[in-house]
């Protein structure tokens, strides 16, 4: 199944539980697979039992398996996705460090940044730039 900009909607087994189609549906809309996983079992669990399954039976069998090699045609894909420190595998003490350094970093620039723009210089070169 494909569309005008060139996505195409596969199954992705290797990220799947059972047959990759919440996968290979999350991948292709753009939302994280654990949401369409929980939407899918939620509508099966609340009377929508043989609508959902016979839907995920039939794009079990209709859909391709992702290739290795398909490279989507987005702008994300000429970026790296940095992967959640979380996901990393690094150690929870190493974790919380690299993100108590990111925000303390943080602070500090919104801190300069404050400083100028409360600054009297900062109202000089406005008012002279407004004449």
């Amino acid at each position: 199944m494909s569309t005008r900009d060139g996505r195409t909607l596969y199954r992705i087994p290797q990220q799947g539980k059972i047959a990759g189609v919440c996968a290979g549906v999350a991948d292709y809309f753009g939302f994280e697979t654990w949401l369409v996983r929980v939407v899918a079992v939620s509508i099966f669990l609340l009377g929508g039992s043989g609508i959902i399954f016979i839907l995920y039976v039939a794009l079990w069998m209709i859909l391709d398996v992702k290739p290795a090699s398909t490279k989507v045609h987005d702008d994300i894909s000429e970026i790296e996705v940095k992967r959640k420190v979380w996901q990393a595998g690094e150690p929870a003490k190493q974790a919380l460090a690299d993100v108590n350094s990111r925000f303390r970093s943080l602070e500090s620039r919104l801190r300069s940044l404050e400083r100028y723009v409360t600054s009297d210089n900062y109202d000089l070169k406005r008012q002279i730039n407004n004449l």
